[in-house]
């Protein structure tokens, strides 16, 4: 039996793979280029930075640094130096879970989530930072670690672009080694959850993950999880279930069931991240940069008001 086809399927999967590295490889460097490069730095700036040395203070540097009593004791200004200040380190995670794969439109959530991931990878590269990637699926876990320079990081996101979906039928949650995520990357670090959220407990580990990482949550939701359609019924596919059901958004009963669900939904994100500037939440179809820029530029203001 001749293989050619599914070569040909592979070879086609790997294209479209280059095409889009590209595109956002550009468009990313187009955004740093203009104005997003200083808010990325800035974004992941704050208190908690594990301090480095006191050194003289000079014209541009941050004032919220200035050291005051050392400032007062030799009569010239200085201020802090933070270890963060030489390099940023990224841990990221990406669930990957069926849920994902629900769309109703022409992107799914997990496609979109990809490309998410792909593009703070990108933009990290440019800045030079440091990137570890933890891929995480009911299947089991697999860790991408330390990656520097633009070779290197565009090698691992196209790894994770290569990731088969989890099936549609079997187990529903990932398998995430949380106290080896604890261990995954230096103290400080920003670590960046990119999955689904739909709810439920948190992990045993977040109150210490919390204290030793720079934490912030990145979610794609769907149109329809946003608001119901208002035109007539539609069939739906629900890939937790691998079900048909039919959705019905002038009926009063599917309305007040879906407010609820969502209503407990975004409670359980945002008990995760309770600063607003803390997470993402991305609709799917949505403009990836502008996302991502509108988010750098919040937590950019945050921190400003330190």
């Amino acid at each position: 039996m001749s293989s050619q086809p599914e070569q040909s399927g592979a070879l086609s999967n790997l294209s479209a793979t280059v095409a889009m590295l590209r595109r956002l490889q550009w468009r990313a460097r187009h955004v740093v280029q203009s104005n997003l490069g200083g808010e990325y730095k800035s974004s992941f700036r704050g208190k908690g930075m594990e301090f480095d040395q006191v050194v003289k203070y000079e014209f541009g540097d941050d004032v919220r640094d200035i050291d005051w009593n050392v400032t007062a004791r030799l009569g010239e200004a200085y201020r802090k130096k933070y270890i963060e200040e030489r390099e940023i380190t990224l841990l990221l995670l990406f669930e990957d879970t069926p849920s994902l794969q629900f769309g109703s439109g022409g992107v799914t959530k997990r496609a979109a989530l990809l490309e998410l991931a792909s593009l703070l990878m990108l933009l990290s590269a440019m800045n030079g930072d440091r990137i570890s990637l933890l891929h995480a699926s009911p299947q089991g876990y697999t860790l991408n670690k330390d990656s520097t320079g633009r070779g290197r990081i565009m090698h691992t996101a196209a790894n994770l672009l290569g990731y088969p979906a989890p099936p549609i039928l079997g187990e529903q949650e990932a398998k995430i080694p949380w106290r080896y995520v604890l261990k995954a990357a230096p103290r400080h670090s920003i670590f960046i959850w990119l999955g689904d959220f739909p709810g439920g407990s948190q992990p045993d580990v977040w109150p210490v993950l919390r204290r030793r990482y720079q934490p912030v949550g990145f979610r794609v939701s769907d149109p329809w999880e946003i608001e119901l359609p208002k035109r007539g019924s539609q069939p739906v596919y629900d890939p937790t279930s691998g079900e048909l059901f039919t959705l019905n958004g002038s009926s009063s009963a599917q309305r007040s069931a879906h407010r609820t669900w969502k209503e407990q939904r975004d409670a359980s994100f945002k008990s995760l991240f309770p600063q607003q500037s803390d997470r993402l939440n991305l609709t799917a179809g949505d403009d990836t940069i502008e996302a991502v820029t509108e988010f750098f530029h919040q937590r950019m203001k945050r921190f400003a008001r330190v």
